[in-house]
């Protein structure tokens, strides 16, 4: 196969670039070098402007910000993939309340629009991603629906549940990830080509020498957790992978379901670097910004580093030596 020959990919929903970071590989994390995939972002969308300058800082190009809604499907370039992890927060388990809305919700609709610019585009391949709460959202009707519109746009989709502490991932994530080939191309996708480890990557490896007082509880706050009626410590065993970090990890209290660290005789939370590496962010990708805007933008990645073990796989599948 020719090494000049590369795909090319647009990205909807981009985030910090997680998705994206893995797709294009080319990046180290933990002494492992994840060569490059010869798949090139030429396109990506995302209407958070923080979360864009992180993109933005680290790639070297700007995502259109615009809604989703209002971008013609003219002006994005014709790809081989169209990739992105259409809003979740309406599908999660973790959402507070009463707010698993899935397609009733106007962020959990926003998946038609990723089918609006697949079946414009006509791309090779898709790939979607999503908390795994979207497999039972809606009483379980949401999931069939988004299957159906895909086939619709006239692909064969396939799912599974990815953990990503199974690919390198030193976090316990569990992600729904979707496939698509276009009906008209002669071969299928397979998620056991994806190779997994049961060796799982430590907390531990990922965790920051000497971190500055702030991170850390104060005593009374300690005093009046341990006091509560309700004490939901999630202190991580740092000898195993973290559980799954969330957006709203900037917040994150000794009352909250959120991971915490022992310290010495207290507890403390995760530093921005330590997330992002919790993520397999290499330490090579910069953050910029506010630290709360860090913390959201970060705990809404794909981890780079599962994203990577999807698009070898794809790129294997699409561009074959």
């Amino acid at each position: 196969m020719d090494e000049g020959i590369r795909l090319t990919a647009a990205s909807l929903f981009c985030g910090c670039g997680g998705l994206d970071l893995g797709a294009e590989g080319g990046f180290d994390f933990l002494g492992r070098h994840y060569r490059d995939n010869r798949i090139d972002v030429v396109y990506a969308n995302e209407i958070n402007e923080r979360a864009a300058r992180l993109y933005r800082e680290n790639f070297g190009r700007s995502p259109d910000c615009r809604d989703i809604r209002t971008v013609d499907s003219k002006d994005i370039p014709d790809v081989d993939i169209v990739m992105g992890g259409f809003p979740c927060q309406s599908f999660s388990v973790a959402a507070e309340g009463d707010k698993r809305l899935g397609i009733k919700d106007e962020r959990g609709q926003l998946f038609f629009e990723m089918c609006r610019i697949i079946m414009d585009k006509r791309p090779r391949c898709f790939v979607a991603e999503n908390v795994k709460g979207l497999l039972t959202a809606n009483d379980s009707e949401a999931f069939p629906l988004i299957m159906s519109e895909f086939r619709k746009c006239g692909y064969r989709p396939v799912c599974t549940v990815m953990d990503a502490s199974y690919y390198g991932v030193p976090q316990k994530r569990e992600r729904v990830i979707i496939v698509g080939i276009r009906d008209d191309l002669p071969y299928d996708f397979d998620f056991s080509s994806i190779q997994f480890s049961r060796r799982k990557v430590p907390l531990s490896a990922v965790l920051e020498d000497d971190v500055l007082q702030k991170y850390h509880y104060s005593a009374e706050s300690v005093r009046k957790a341990e006091g509560g009626r309700v004490r939901k410590f999630r202190v991580q065993d740092v000898e195993g992978p973290c559980i799954t970090i969330g957006s709203h990890i900037w917040k994150t209290s000794l009352n909250s379901s959120d991971p915490v660290l022992k310290s010495g005789d207290g507890y403390r939370r995760f530093t921005p670097r330590e997330v992002a590496r919790i993520q397999s962010f290499p330490d090579s990708y910069e953050l910029v910004g506010k630290e709360t805007y860090q913390y959201h933008a970060l705990g809404n990645a794909v981890p780079p580093v599962l994203a990577w073990h999807i698009f070898d796989a794809i790129g294997r599948l699409l561009n074959p030596d």
